[in-house]
């Protein structure tokens, strides 16, 4: 709510529009059609959209061009993000295959340093500025979207002018497939493994 409430307070009217989710949504890889149609988060996403799901899609009647998942830059918001393209991928595929969707980057740290301040948005960003800034300065850690104010939210994850997105994209459906599958589903041995794999290359913040 916090993070909802800024956002609508920052946003520019005229072209953007907020839908605040409570937590994380249902993980539809597991759920049954009906479990997922009474989800209320769910629900009021499919309102907002307007374009219908799975047969019934009808893309002329989306109601936003883009549709950007903007979540804390910790964990918990990587599990809400990574819930959302589940459910988009699996009940409104064309959402993503024709570039709607998109993934905002909200900033992990700023510097300040006398009036100057630098938001930086990957620990390597940061470390850069450590090496060309020697001396001083006062360093925040952004833990969620609800810790910025409205001007700060607008400049570093919602203006246009400033912020970064990345589109979300499918490269290859059949293996996009496999990876929902076996990240959100329900045997649990292939998911182990990737994560077993992969642990040194992710950005596990504590």
């Amino acid at each position: 709510d916090s993070a909802g409430g800024t956002a609508k307070q920052g946003r520019d009217r005229r072209f953007q529009a907020i839908l605040p989710l409570r937590g994380k949504i249902l993980n539809v890889e597991k759920a049954r059609l009906n479990r997922v149609l009474e989800n209320e988060e769910i629900k009021s996403m499919i309102t907002a959209f307007g374009c219908g799901i799975s047969d019934d899609f009808d893309e002329s009647k989306l109601r936003y061009d883009r549709i950007i998942c903007m979540t804390d830059a910790d964990v918990d918001g990587s599990h809400i993000r990574i819930l959302l393209l589940t459910f988009f991928f699996r009940f409104m595929k064309p959402l993503v295959q024709n570039g709607h969707v998109y993934i905002a980057q909200p900033p992990l740290y700023k510097a300040t340093r006398g009036k100057e301040e630098k938001y930086m948005y990957s620990d390597a960003e940061l470390e850069e500025y450590r090496n060309s800034n020697p001396g001083k300065f006062e360093l925040q850690r952004y833990k969620g979207l609800g810790e910025m104010n409205k001007e700060q939210l607008w400049e570093t994850t919602m203006n246009p002018e400033t912020r970064i997105l990345k589109q979300v994209t499918i490269n290859n459906a059949a293996d996009v497939d496999y990876i929902f599958s076996m990240l959100m589903g329900e045997d649990v041995g292939p998911r182990r493994e990737f994560i077993e794999k992969n642990a040194t290359y992710a950005n596990i913040d504590a």
